[in-house]
């Protein structure tokens, strides 16, 4: 059976990215997913998205991380998801709405670039002077200096499997300060389980910790990682924040099939 595939990356989190209208691709086989992820045995990418077929909405993004195996909400695979389904005649409007891992998404397409809905943020928890929060996915989030020279893979890896974390995992966050709404970014993915060159639901967690901690008073904050710039707007009030965005810029980089 040929597969059809296109391979998107928004701010360098790449993925896999296939219509399953007829629902046809065999999404338990955790070793051909993580096979195709490979950089070096298949095409290579962070993820692979299946966009299925959906009753009460345009689609169904279901999203597995590059071990093969089905993650929780992908803010950057979502943005390019979107586009996905745009180009490939999904949906017809420049807005959209799809069902995800954490429930249902809105999104608003401006050419190349995406901004996405994503959940409402009510709790928060402290780790001395660290904070966890999940925006769709689990995220650790630590202020550090000198974030260019940070061995994010070692300090990564160390919090995702420490004890408070290790049987579900977490995503791991560091950050710097650039300026009064601006941060810099590097974050550690469990799934990946290495340092990726952007997190979308990463950076959601960012710009709400540094809200939280009163290191902005920015509720349109900018975030810059390693594989480019993204921004987060957002309200807070007692209960929480609510009306987040995650907004950046997507690319089709190529297509093509695969046959299994």
């Amino acid at each position: 059976m040929k597969i059809k595939f296109q391979k998107f990356q928004g701010t360098g989190n790449d993925f896999i990215i296939i219509n399953n209208k007829d629902l046809s691709f065999p999404s338990n086989n955790n070793k051909l997913i993580k096979k195709l992820c490979d950089r070096k045995f298949g095409i290579g990418s962070d993820g692979l998205i299946l966009i299925n077929p959906s009753t009460d909405s345009d689609f169904e993004m279901i999203y597995f991380n590059s071990d093969g195996y089905k993650g929780s909400m992908c803010g950057n695979g979502a943005r390019c998801s979107v586009q996905f389904a745009k180009k490939n005649k999904i949906i017809v409007s420049e807005t959209t709405s799809f069902n995800a891992y954490d429930g249902g998404h809105y999104a608003s397409i401006d050419q190349n670039t995406i901004s996405l809905s994503m959940s409402p943020v009510t709790d928060i928890k402290n780790y001395n002077e660290d904070l966890f929060l999940d925006t769709g996915s689990p995220h650790f989030v630590k202020i550090v200096d000198n974030l260019s020279d940070y061995n994010v893979f070692e300090n990564g890896k160390k919090i995702r499997n420490n004890s408070s974390f290790a049987e579900n995992g977490v995503n791991v966050n560091f950050v710097e300060q650039i300026s009064e709404d601006e941060f810099s970014v590097r974050t550690y993915e469990r799934g990946v389980e290495n340092e990726t060159l952007s997190c979308g639901t990463g950076v959601t967690a960012v710009a709400i910790s540094m809200f939280h901690l009163g290191k902005t008073n920015s509720n349109n904050i900018k975030i810059s990682t390693k594989g480019g710039d993204l921004s987060v707007e957002f309200k807070h009030d007692n209960k929480g924040y609510s009306h987040i965005k995650l907004i950046g810029k997507v690319e089709l980089i190529f297509s093509g099939e695969f046959e299994i």
